[in-house]
């Protein structure tokens, strides 16, 4: 499948969840990376005007879990997110912010992804990391 028709594909996925709450598109994916972006609005912003870190946190866990999807047997296995980390290290309240995930390791029941969150000029939002566990389907 073409580069195109797979982010298509994995947006339509993302109908009546928080990806599409969050207003969170998948740009770009090659062999080792995916990239998602979200809007930074009001919607997702702390009290004081800049973006929330859980909203970061959610947009971490979605392009980690899609991408650690994207490396599986879809036919026979799943994925679940089982630890998120999320170093927030400059605030930012418009434009939008960027999710590049990364694997660290990749291995047959278990992935740690790396995670880094920048800005439209290529700021370094956050740094996290998300611990993948992989189930087979019953």
């Amino acid at each position: 499948m073409n580069k195109e028709k797979l982010l298509k594909k994995i947006n339509s996925i993302n109908k009546n969840s928080l990806e599409e709450t969050l207003e969170i598109e998948f740009v770009d994916i090659g062999n080792d990376f995916l990239i998602a972006k979200m809007p930074v609005t009001s919607k997702v912003h702390q009290p004081d005007g800049v973006l929330h870190g859980g909203a970061t946190a959610a947009l971490a866990e979605s392009v980690g879990s899609a991408a650690s999807y994207f490396s599986i047997d879809r036919e026979k296995q799943i994925v679940r997110g089982i630890v998120i980390s999320a170093n927030h290290l400059k605030g930012i309240s418009e434009g939008f912010v960027y999710a590049k995930a990364t694997p660290i390791h990749k291995g047959r029941t278990t992935q740690l992804w790396e995670i880094k969150v920048t800005d439209d000029y290529e700021n370094l939002i956050s740094h996290c990391k998300l611990s993948i566990m992989i189930l087979n389907k019953r």
